[in-house]
Formats: structure tokens, C-alpha cells, sequence
């Protein structure tokens, strides 16, 4: 029997620079560059086959950023990259944008300071049309914008959609409403994939354990089923409270206790099914 590649479906890239990246602390771990070499060497350590590389500014040249490193390194196999969603030509930027290595994009919603950016007329329309071309859209929300998400998924109407890093419940305080019911609300609109990343940096960085997660995976496997569930490591971000190994070890674990047939749709197949690529 073939097994599943194993895949690792969120990490990013990227040449530091402070002013460009202003939400990493210039005295942490992460602030410093993080390219192809480095991600191989992660990847090793657990023998990951493939991934996909997500941005991590909102700028034109992240995109091609991503589609440059992945044209040098033939472990990512997908890019989500980052377009102006709210612009009136999106259908064309979209088409110059278009690329074999391109699934998808992404808007740092948690950014923003509006809870409701997801239900404006001009993002919807550009999610429309990333949905028409063929691609997928990662959903990065906080609590605020998580409530919005069933409305902004109707409004949107057909797409391929995935919450990323289980929509960053507030592990380190302990907390847990609104962020459940509204999580299982997202999962019960038809579809929708989660990641299952992120979650050793919303514990607290120095001193979490595989315990400190345990409800919360309980809840969106629960809440999603091993079926929608995707393995991300968030490299270089993870790197905050843990290595790759840990982050990897972690979720293997749980899966190994409570789903031990869906590790391979986890740690592969279900990544690869959703962006709609193969390992290179």
C-alpha cells in the first residue's frame, strides 16, 4: 500500500525586516530571516514531504515572494499568497497573478479593527471572484470576526474555504466562550476545512503543555470531525513556544489516542485534496 505524503499544510518565509514585519517582537526567537534552507531543515526532522508556504505581510510582492522560493525548493508544493481582495479590478490581478505553484490567498482579518470587515461588499465580491478562478481562501480570524463567519461563507456562496489555526482560541488566559460556540458554528457550515496550527503559540509560550491543548483539540475535532481537520506547524511562528518537532509531536499524539485512522488524511491527504496539488 502507498502511504500519504506527509504534509505540512501552513508555514511561511521570510527576510526580517522590522519595519516590514511589525508584529514580531525584534528581541524574539523569530525575528531574524527564514528561507528555504532553514525550512528544510525543519522539514527533516520529521520527515515532511511537502508544503504549503502562506504569507505573512499584505503586500503585492509576498505573493511572488512565495512563488520565487517555491520555484527553489521543490518541497512546497502550494502557495496562498496575498492580493488586494477589495480592489475593483480583482479579476484582473487575479489573472496576472495566476501561477501552476498559486492555490489560494489570504487576508489577515485579525487585524483588523472592524469585527465585521468580512461582511463588506468589496471583500466579498473579490472572495467571489478567488472562488471562481479555482482557488481556496484561508480565513484568519480572532473571536471578533469568527461570529461573522457563517454569514460571510453565506454571502460568498460557493469556494473552497479553511480556518486557519483553529481561529486562535485564548489558550494562555484560559479561555474558552465566545470562541466554542462559534467555532462550532463554523463547523457546521458544510465544507469548511480547520487547520489544527497555531495553537502552542496562544498557550503560553514558556511553560504550556500537551495538556494545556487538550480540550480545545477536543472541541474542533469534535466540532469538524478528523475528516476537515489539515496539520500546519506555523513555522517560523511556532518557534515562539516550541520547535518543529514538538509541534508536530503534539498533534501526533492526540491523533494517535483518539483517531488513529485519520492520521494520514491530517498529516497529508486532506491538504493535499483541499489546495488540489501533489507532491513535487
Amino acid at each position: 500500500m502507498t502511504q500519504t505524503p506527509r504534509i505540512d499544510a501552513h508555514h511561511h518565509l521570510w527576510r526580517y525586516d522590522p519595519a516590514a514585519f511589525g508584529w514580531i517582537d525584534p528581541a524574539s526567537a523569530i525575528a531574524r530571516d527564514y528561507d528555504i534552507d532553514a525550512l528544510a531543515g525543519a522539514l527533516a526532522t520529521r520527515k515532511i514531504a511537502g508544503t504549503i508556504a502562506v504569507q505573512a505581510r499584505q503586500v503585492p510582492d509576498e505573493t511572488r515572494m512565495l512563488l520565487d522560493a517555491g520555484a527553489g525548493c521543490a518541497a512546497i508544493c502550494g502557495v496562498v499568497g496575498w492580493i488586494d481582495l477589495r480592489a475593483p479590478d480583482i479579476v484582473e490581478r487575479l489573472l496576472a497573478d495566476a501561477a501552476p505553484l498559486l492555490v489560494g490567498y489570504r487576508h489577515v482579518v485579525q487585524d483588523e479593527p472592524d469585527a465585521d470587515f468580512l461582511l463588506g461588499d468589496a471583500f466579498v465580491r473579490g472572495v467571489r471572484a478567488v472562488a471562481a478562478q479555482g482557488l481556496r481562501y484561508d480565513l484568519l480570524v480572532d473571536h471578533r470576526q469568527l461570529a461573522t463567519v457563517p454569514a460571510f461563507l453565506d454571502r460568498v456562496g460557493a469556494g473552497r474555504f479553511v480556518l486557519d489555526h483553529a481561529a486562535k482560541p485564548a489558550i494562555a488566559a484560559g479561555g474558552w466562550q465566545p470562541w466554542a460556540e462559534r467555532v462550532a458554528a463554523v463547523a457546521a457550515c458544510p465544507g469548511v476545512m480547520c487547520k489544527v496550527s497555531g495553537l502552542v503559540t496562544e498557550a503560553d509560550h514558556a511553560r504550556w503543555t500537551a495538556d494545556d491543548l487538550e480540550r480545545y483539540l477536543d472541541h474542533v475535532f469534535a466540532s469538524f470531525g478528523p475528516e476537515r481537520l489539515m496539520w500546519g506547524s506555523d513555522w517560523p511562528v511556532c518557534l515562539l513556544a516550541a520547535d518543529y518537532g514538538t509541534v508536530h509531536d503534539v498533534i501526533a499524539s492526540y491523533v494517535a489516542r483518539h483517531c488513529p485512522a485519520a492520521a494520514d488524511g491530517i498529516f497529508g491527504g486532506h491538504a493535499l485534496a483541499f489546495y488540489g496539488v501533489d507532491p513535487r
